[in-house]
């Protein structure tokens, strides 16, 4: 058992140093494989601890940026749920690998049980934590390519696979004795590892020419809200620059400016300065701008907004509130309950309230209406509201976020990153803007460009092409993850069945 939990140990340290910053990718493929042969043989309640050991092993560090400013509570607590989703996998994983003498290990078992506990994390409790998927941590890889035809949890489905087939492989020649068979998985294995790279990933369309603003902000701490006018005006001062750099020639001439979330915290509904300097700064860049900014409404509470100001038109003409705030940190559900708990929960003094109309907003360009899809900072990896965007016609999409509550961590590359494998996922360019970095243009086949560093005040200038097919991934939606709860469901009988036969020849 302990060299059991040592694999467990290794694969969770694996699985974390897939993401960026470390970005090795393979790991994950090499982690997943030894979990899965931890797994095989043992109990369901030894399942269930491995797989515990193994996510603790991975969220704990992968997580850190959670509790950066604010304890290690919220972000021990964070880790821990995400780490019982891995131990219901392990529990899972064990006991469809615990038939036969000796057990064998079932690749295609494990990766369909992977993606039911990912899907169950993405979705449960408060609306799930689909942040750090393990399909997030292919952007480089080749496997990354299934992203376009079975999305995020297709990737994460075919890392598991693999690295399972190299478990059945290893088990195959060192244990059974069974060169073939350890061929066999290894080809495959290679197989469905490189195969992806052969998925078309177009990147042609009509070019519109966009403009990022990376305002930075005053202070690395909690309180830069306290500063919020000092916000708003370095992406004031920033967006008037790049209207200098246009004058003289030394940037194209946007069709879009996109700042970031929260670069607007003052009002500008209810505040008339506040109003006039982002006026000001639209009608010298004479283009659409996508201002991110807080609304205070409705009522005692508050909305995470993005609004579209046009020159010469005054008030915001079109705007997307925030579908899915995120709880804890813009929203306190059972707020009573909780604050008995910690009084941290008063750190998010009144809730954001969720909007209830799909991301997209219609930008007139020289070359026509643009459908520019929105998606603010932490719905860049929830599936459908994505999905919804592309398919209520959005041709670009923008990611506005906000990454100075998380300092020097690697939560803003792991965000773009995200951004990659979605732009993949959706066939769409992406413009991924963020108060203080990590920001870029990230191309439909999940190349990005234009990266900034954090905290640094920046612009990302670039064409973008306007895509309008839909991808097989969008096109099912969710349907790859039903089926693979299906055939889960249906392996899980036939398990049943199988153990209750070999209890019977007992």
């Amino acid at each position: 058992m302990l060299t059991r939990l040592l694999f467990s140990v290794l694969a969770g340290l694996s699985w974390w140093l897939a993401f960026p910053s470390m970005n090795l990718w393979p790991l994950a493929i090499l982690g997943s494989g030894a979990i899965v042969g931890a797994l095989c043989g043992v109990s369901t309640a030894r399942g269930v601890l491995l797989g515990l050991v193994a996510g603790l092993s991975c969220f704990v560090p992968l997580l850190s940026w959670s509790g950066i400013y604010v304890g290690a509570l919220p972000w021990l607590s964070l880790a821990t749920l995400s780490a019982l989703y891995v131990a219901a996998f392990g529990g899972l994983a064990a006991y469809l690998q615990r038939s036969g003498d000796p057990a064998r290990v079932r690749p295609l078992a494990v990766a369909l049980a992977w993606v039911a506990a990912e899907w169950a994390r993405a979705t449960t409790p408060f609306g799930g934590f689909p942040w750090a998927r393990l399909g997030f941590s292919q952007a480089d890889s080749p496997v990354v390519g299934v992203a376009r035809w079975l999305g995020v949890p297709g990737v994460g489905f075919v890392v598991v696979l693999v690295g399972a087939l190299l478990a059945l492989g290893v088990q195959a020649w060192l244990r059974d004795r069974r060169p073939l068979r350890a061929g066999g998985a290894l080809l495959l294995a290679v197989t469905l590892l490189l195969g992806p790279m052969l998925v078309p990933r177009p990147v042609d369309g009509t070019p519109v020419q966009v403009l990022g603003i990376q305002g930075n902000v005053p202070e690395l701490t909690l309180e830069f809200n306290a500063q919020r006018r000092q916000v708003l005006d370095n992406h004031v001062e920033t967006t008037l620059a790049a209207a200098e750099q246009v004058a003289a020639g030394e940037l194209p001439q946007p069709d879009l400016v996109l700042w970031p979330e929260n670069a607007s915290d003052i009002d500008p509904l209810r505040n008339a300065d506040a109003a006039d300097v982002i006026t000001a700064a639209v009608t010298a860049i004479d283009a659409p701008v996508v201002v991110g900014g807080l609304l205070e409404e409705p009522g005692a509470n508050v909305s995470n907004v993005s609004l579209l100001y046009l020159p010469g038109e005054g008030p915001p003409v079109d705007r997307y509130t925030k579908r899915r705030p995120v709880p804890f940190a813009e929203y306190i559900p059972y707020r009573g309950f909780f604050r008995a708990i910690t009084t941290k929960v008063d750190l998010v003094p009144r809730d954001f309230v969720a909007g209830d109309g799909v991301g997209l907003l219609e930008v007139p360009t020289a070359d026509g209406v643009l459908p520019l899809g929105i998606g603010i900072c932490f719905e860049v990896v929830i599936d459908d509201v994505m999905r919804d965007s592309v398919r209520a016609g959005a041709e670009v999409m923008a990611i506005p976020t906000n990454n100075a509550t998380f300092g020097l961590t690697d939560e803003s590359v792991q965000q773009l990153a995200a951004s990659r494998v979605m732009a993949i996922t959706l066939g769409r360019p992406i413009v991924h803007a963020s108060t203080v970095g990590v920001s870029a243009l990230v191309a439909p086949d999940g190349s990005a460009s234009e990266q900034t560093e954090l905290f640094t005040r920046d612009i990302i200038s670039g064409s973008v092409p306007r895509r309008t097919e839909l991808t097989p991934a969008v096109r099912l939606g969710a349907w790859p993850q039903s089926a693979a709860v299906g055939m889960l469901a249906l392996a899980l009988v036939w398990t049943v069945r199988t153990r209750r036969r070999e209890r019977g020849t007992v």
